[in-house]
């Protein structure tokens, strides 16, 4: 192996976990690539590894679908379970339907339903 490449490895090898991951999308982030494997690789997978069990979806969009009859309160509500200002929040609420979080956790997504529907709104996720 040439000697150049020795002491990068040797550094690689000495990174943790966590430091490796970081250093995988500092490089696809550089590099403009992507470490998953190919679609057509993965098609190429063999059979007894093809039906694992359906995932679990874990990222919702949450849409404010209709804000009720009481609107200040789910302006509230709106600001307390997102970053939006009041003006934001307040044109969320009387534009609806509106996307107001997308790619959520599945427990801040949830969070965030039972916060503004408390308030009188109507919320979905997606």
């Amino acid at each position: 192996m040439a000697s150049k490449f020795e002491k990068m490895i040797e550094e690689i090898g000495n990174m943790s976990v966590l430091d490796l991951a970081d250093f995988v999308k500092a490089l696809e982030t550089k590099f403009g690539v992507s470490a998953a494997m190919p679609m057509m690789a993965a098609a190429a997978a063999p059979a007894a590894e093809a039906a694992p069990k359906a995932e679990e979806k874990t990222e919702y969009k949450v849409t404010l679908s209709a804000a009720g009859d009481k609107k200040i309160d789910v302006i509230k509500a709106l600001r307390k379970v997102t970053t939006l200002g009041l003006a934001e929040a307040k044109a969320a609420v009387e534009n609806a339907p509106t996307v107001i979080g997308e790619a959520v956790a599945k427990a801040d997504a949830q969070n965030m339903k039972k916060e503004l529907e408390a308030a009188g709104a109507k919320v979905e996720l997606a």
